[in-house]
């Protein structure tokens, strides 16, 4: 019996209201099993069968189809077991029938094959999903309110048994408490020429328009944020949360597709996960765990077991998870920001650092964790490391600035928790790391040498010293803007009012940060929520999704309690000793490398504008038509958007850290008077 709240909200039907309907071709095996609302008219039911419990609501709106058809609402050819339809609902031509659902007010039903619950099911809650590794190990259990973060603990916390227990424990309590005979089609949602639908929950404001088959699973639609499913989309085994499009015939097994994200155009995924934004075109996606912003777009392009945020899939990238031995049970990493060019390959197991660009095919399981912003390019079968070259890109710029931008979600409960920052502690510490390690291949290595080898890669001479030089201004940028953003506005009357402004607000922040798909964060402040997750003191999911929301909140005061420890490390002196004359050679230090940076990227965007990017333009023209054509179609160098942010920034920077040195110097004149 469909779940009614209250029962005095219903009546039995009037003999006479029985005899309207058995005129109107109507049928019931038992009409004593049929109540009805107060105000129930039975003019708008017509040739339908209800059979079980039923309770039917009125039916005095209209609702208006494609095409501008106007049509009352009311019940039309179909067949209803054990139903509860709301207000002024639409079904017209269910060629097999509905069972076992509450339809809220205003939802259309029309040219449905069958929409049914059979038996107790979860509607893919508590399903196992076999995610990075094919072979399993990493299974994540799902449910309505997953985010990346719980996921990321999940799957990679295997070292941690008694966490992946406790959350896996959560999950399957949250299952058994939405477990149910009875599905809900929510308010407003419409679900028109569709062929199977079985043991799916529907949310208000749901489109679900020429599905061919749905199966064991959850649309979480809602009215700020509604889901879209499309024409020709088989799903079975999955949940969808709010404001994602699914379309165009995708196929999807074993998925839990999150927030604002867009799946289209043939798209194939199984035993994956896609978390807030990700979108998938034409392409194939088999066991990957897709942090926020995973895109890929093209028909040939593969992405396999493996764990991903912020990536760009080139056409015909993939993977080999499989050395042909013991099956397909190898993974691999690829860090926030990588992007890998058209026919890129590489084989797992690997790791690409944060913000790198793989070009070419990759053989030998490289790890360029300690290597963010670099190219990892294929030369005769070797992989070559370029480090830190993509810090002089403007494309990583055009990146960074994008993503805020394209952010698809409306719903005001976000699951993910994102921080778009480029630099971080998380990258900054990769960065330290990797011009440490740069440092020693150099003093290691023969002076006449032209080549590097670190690893299974090589690294050219003159990379290595960029590299070392490019690490190092990025370290000064994110250290300066640090103590800049942290001294900026306040006057100071003497070193020890500096020295008191410079304390940290938190002990926590120093050492190991980590990057849990979306939300960075200090090691120490996690392990804070790991420990009581793991002892059960933390039992529910709310408290652990309102605890990685504290986290993710404080961010920047970790992030200057870590700036502060590593400035110590990287300046040779405690803070707590700092002067106006310290805070004045780091912020020249910082003005030096932010402008030595942006005029790199200066550089980079004006090769977009140089003559061999004008090629196939001013066709059929004569002497100077190319030129012209160009900058009708792509517009002048001086007023490109992103030429004019980088000489914005430029001056701003400058401004900043003119005013900032203008402002120690004051107080070193107040500190000399006294």
């Amino acid at each position: 019996m469909p779940h009614i709240s209250n029962n005095s909200t219903y009546r039995n039907l009037l003999d006479e209201e029985i005899g309207q309907l058995i005129h109107q071709g109507c049928t019931s095996t038992d009409w004593s099993l049929v109540k009805v609302s107060h105000d129930f008219i039975p003019d708008n039911i017509h040739n339908s069968k209800f059979t079980s419990h039923i309770r039917l609501n009125s039916f005095n709106h209209s609702v208006k189809l494609v095409g501008g058809i106007t049509f009352k609402s009311g019940i039309y050819n179909a067949w209803l077991h054990n139903c509860e339809v709301g207000k002024n609902v639409l079904i017209h031509n269910v060629g097999s029938y509905i069972a076992n659902y509450n339809i809220g007010e205003g939802v259309v039903i029309h040219n449905v094959v069958s929409l049914v619950v059979d038996g107790e099911t979860t509607f893919g809650n508590g399903l196992k999903v076999e995610a990075i590794n094919e072979g399993g190990g990493r299974e994540i259990t799902i449910y309505d309110h997953l985010s990346t973060h719980v996921a990321y603990m999940m799957a990679l916390y295997r070292h941690r048994p008694k966490l992946v227990a406790s959350l896996t424990g959560l999950v399957d309590k949250y299952a058994d408490f939405v477990k149910s005979k009875t599905g809900t089609i929510g308010a407003q949602a419409s679900i028109i020429n569709c062929n199977k639908i079985l043991n799916v929950n529907i949310g208000p404001g749901a489109i679900i328009d020429g599905a061919r088959k749905l199966k064991n699973g959850s649309i979480n639609s809602n009215f700020e944020a509604p889901v879209e499913i499309g024409e020709g989309v088989l799903m079975e085994d999955f949940i969808v949360c709010s404001g994602s499009k699914i379309m165009d015939s995708t196929l999807i097994s074993k998925c839990f597709i999150g927030q604002g994200c867009i799946l289209d155009k043939q798209y194939s995924a199984i035993n994956s996960l896609f978390f807030a934004n990700c979108q998938g075109f034409h392409g194939e996606a088999c066991s990957i765990f897709a942090g926020p912003y995973t895109v890929t777009h093209h028909k040939s392009t593969l992405l396999i077991a493996g764990l991903y945020s912020f990536l760009n899939a080139g056409s015909g990238s993939n993977q080999s998870n499989h050395l042909y031995k013991l099956g397909p049970i190898h993974q691999g990493i690829m860090e926030r920001g990588a992007k890998t060019t058209s026919d890129s390959y590489i084989l797992w197991p690997s790791r690409v650092g944060a913000f790198s660009l793989v070009i070419g095919r990759h053989y030998k399981h490289s790890d360029t964790t300690d290597f963010p912003f670099s190219y990892i390019i294929e030369n005769n079968d070797e992989s070559i490391l370029v480090p830190a070259i993509n810090l002089k890109s403007i494309g990583t710029i055009r990146d960074s600035k994008k993503w805020p931008k394209r952010d698809n979600r409306k719903d005001s409960n976000l699951l993910d928790l994102i921080n778009f920052n480029l630099l971080s502690p998380y990258t900054i510490q990769k960065m330290i790391n990797g011009r440490n390690k740069l440092l020693e291949i150099k003093s290691t290595t023969k002076a006449e040498a032209k080549a590097y080898k670190y690893e299974k890669m090589k690294i050219e001479k003159r990379a290595l010293e960029r590299a070392i030089d490019l690490y190092e201004k990025a370290i000064w940028k994110f250290l300066g803007n640090s103590i800049i953003t942290r001294l900026n506005g306040k006057d100071y009357e003497n070193d020890q009012d500096i020295q008191n402004a410079l304390k940290a607000d938190t002990a926590h922040g120093k050492g190991f940060w980590v990057d849990l798909s979306g939300l960075i964060c200090p090691f120490e402040a996690l392990e804070e929520l790991i420990k009581p997750i793991e002892s059960g003191e933390i039992n529910s999911l709310e408290e652990v999704n309102s605890a990685l929301a504290g986290i993710h909140k404080n961010y920047y005061n970790y992030e200057w309690t870590w700036a502060l420890d590593v400035l110590e490390q990287f300046y040779g002196k405690k803070t707590k000793d700092f002067t106006a004359v310290d805070v004045v050679a780091i912020v020249k230090k910082w003005k030096e490398s932010v402008l030595a940076i942006d005029d790199y990227l200066y550089e980079d965007a004006k090769k977009e504008f140089s003559l061999s990017k004008m090629t196939g333009f001013g066709v059929d023209g004569q002497v100077g038509a190319r030129e012209e054509d160009f900058m009708q179609v792509r517009g002048e160098l001086d007023n490109s958007e992103m030429i004019k942010a980088i000489k914005i920034h430029k001056k701003t920077k400058e401004d900043l850290g003119d005013k900032m040195i203008d402002q120690m110097e004051r107080t070193l004149q107040t500190t000399f008077v006294k």
